[in-house]
């Protein structure tokens, strides 16, 4: 299973914004971005880049594949299917992105991130509705329940994960912590996401 595998700060100062890709790391000092808040290699800090439309555009796609975990043709089949799809484009795709299972789990409160949620999914940590799922991408629909399984309900991860995060924190989840229970209950509007950024620019790149 394809999946980027190197350094996920480099990702942030790439950006040039965090991404809070890894956990509690990104809150603490010892995040790359406080210090070093410019794109790596040795030409980063003396690159002042200005960006052409279609590098805006560009710089935009990037950020929402790197905050989600996704590679290109993966981003670019949910950008097709978005696209199929009655409504704004842009806010179909960031509703396919949320249904995705790691990042359901990761807003669930059971993983400090999305990849250890990623992680967790492909170990067989999670059921949905009783039946264990092991693909991150997996859609979640409204009303699916996800639990941690018997034999992980003792796994350090979730229940520090858990403690960092407020009760029911997003209007379309629902969390039992006490059970290490969730529920899908509906599918989020755009404007209930707390993503930082423009969909609508990638939107106009891939209709180009």
């Amino acid at each position: 299973m394809a999946r980027y595998t190197g350094p996920s700060c480099k990702l942030c100062r790439r950006e040039k914004e965090k991404l809070f890709l890894k956990g509690s790391k990104c809150f603490s000092d010892r995040c790359p971005i406080e210090n070093r808040n410019y794109p790596p290699g040795e030409h980063g800090l003396s690159r002042r880049a200005k960006y052409s439309e279609y590098g805006v555009q560009l710089r935009e796609k990037q950020k929402v594949k790197r905050i989600y975990g996704v590679l290109e043709t993966q981003f670019r089949t949910y950008f097709e299917k978005a696209n199929r799809q009655k409504g704004v484009t842009g806010e179909n795709l960031v509703k396919l992105l949320e249904r995705r299972f790691d990042n359901v789990v990761f807003r669930l409160g059971f993983a400090p991130s999305r990849k250890a949620a990623r992680q967790m999914v492909l170990h067989r940590h999670f059921t949905v509705n009783g039946v264990t799922v092991n693909i991150p991408s997996y859609q979640v629909a409204p009303g699916d329940i996800i639990e941690v399984r018997e034999k992980s309900k003792k796994l350090d991860v979730i229940h520090s994960s858990l403690r960092k995060v407020k009760d029911n924190m997003y209007g379309w989840l629902s969390t039992e912590k006490a059970v290490l229970k969730g529920t899908f209950v509906e599918v989020p509007e755009r404007e209930d996401v707390p993503l930082n950024a423009n969909e609508q620019l990638i939107v106009e790149l891939y209709s180009k």
